[in-house]
C-alpha cells in the first residue's frame, strides 16, 4: 500500500487552517480549542441546535463528542451532522462513555446513520459500538487496542468509514487496510481531554484531505502521528501530568511536515 506521506496534510492543514466545528463537552472545550490552535486549525465550539447546523455549513469539518451530552446537545448532534451528511462536510464521531448508558447508546445509534467520516474512540467504547458488552469505566478503557481490533474493522465494514482506536498502540482501519501508530507516551492517559482533542484533531485533517479512501485514511494516520510525536517530546521534558500539558501544546505547535515523514513510526499494512 502507497499512501501520501504525512507530512503533506500537515502542510497542507497549516496553509489553509481548515475551520473545524466542535461540539464537545465541557470539560474538553478550552484544551481542544487549544489543540485545534496549537497545530494550525481554526477551532468554533457551537452547539445550539437553533444554530449549529447552520454553522456547520460553514465548516470544512466537523467534530462530534458525547462527553457531557444532554438533550439540547444532542439536538445540535443531530443538526449538525445532518447538514455534514447532506453536504458531504467529513465529520468525526467520538462515542464518549458510549457503553455507560442506554441513552448514550441510542443516540450514537442515531449518529452512525448519517454517515460519520471517521469514528474514534477507546478500545472499550469501540467494542461497545460494535455490539459487544464492555461497558469500561465510563470514559476509561478496560481493553486494549489489540483485543478491540476485530471490532474496529468489523464496525469499519459495517458503517463504510473508517475507525481510529486509541491507546498504548493505536489503530487505524477502513476495514480492508490497517495501520499501527506507534509513540505518545504513559502520561498521556493522565491528562483529561487529549482524547476529545485528537478526535477534533482527526476532523481537521480530514478537513484538507481529498474525499477519496486513500487520502483520508492517510489523513487519519497522520493527525494520530501528530500525537504521537509530540507526546513523545512532551514526555521528554515533563516531569508529571502538570507540565506535561503546556509541553505538549508547545510540541504540537513546533510539529513540520518534515517531523512527520523522519520521525513518526507508522505501519501501514494492505488487507486484514
Amino acid at each position: 500500500m502507497t499512501l501520501p506521506a504525512p507530512g503533506g496534510y500537515l502542510q497542507a492543514l497549516q496553509a489553509h487552517t481548515p475551520l473545524v466545528h466542535c461540539i464537545t463537552n465541557f470539560v474538553a472545550m478550552n484544551s481542544s480549542a487549544n489543540i485545534l490552535l496549537a497545530v494550525g486549525a481554526s477551532p468554533a465550539m457551537l452547539h445550539a441546535r437553533e444554530e449549529a447546523g447552520e454553522f456547520t455549513a460553514l465548516a470544512d469539518a466537523l467534530s462530534i463528542n458525547i462527553g457531557t451530552v444532554s438533550p439540547d446537545f444532542a439536538d445540535g448532534m443531530l443538526a449538525t451532522t445532518r447538514v455534514a451528511c447532506d453536504s458531504a462536510t467529513p465529520w468525526v464521531l467520538d462515542p464518549v462513555a458510549v457503553g455507560a448508558t442506554a441513552y448514550r447508546q441510542r443516540l450514537c445509534a442515531e449518529l452512525m446513520e448519517r454517515s460519520p467520516a471517521l469514528i474514534r474512540g477507546n478500545a472499550s467504547e469501540i467494542l461497545c459500538l460494535n455490539g459487544m458488552a464492555t461497558p469500561g469505566r465510563g470514559a476509561d478503557s478496560t481493553a486494549s487496542t489489540a483485543e478491540a481490533r476485530d471490532a474496529a474493522v468489523e464496525l469499519a465494514r459495517r458503517q463504510g468509514c473508517l475507525v481510529g482506536v486509541s491507546g498504548e498502540v493505536d489503530l487505524i482501519t477502513d476495514g480492508e487496510r490497517l495501520a499501527r501508530v506507534y509513540g505518545g507516551h504513559a502520561l498521556m492517559p493522565r491528562i483529561t481531554t487529549l482524547g476529545c482533542g485528537l478526535s477534533a484533531t482527526v476532523a481537521a485533517f480530514l478537513g484538507v484531505a481529498d474525499a477519496t479512501p486513500d487520502s483520508r485514511f492517510a489523513a487519519a494516520s497522520a493527525a494520530f502521528g501528530c500525537f504521537a510525536v509530540a507526546g513523545e517530546r512532551a514526555a521528554a521534558k515533563a516531569s508529571g501530568p502538570g507540565s506535561f500539558t503546556p509541553a505538549f501544546l508547545d510540541a504540537l505547535y513546533q510539529l513540520t511536515p518534515d517531523d512527520l515523514d523522519h520521525h513518526l513510526s507508522l505501519e501501514n499494512r494492505d488487507g486484514i
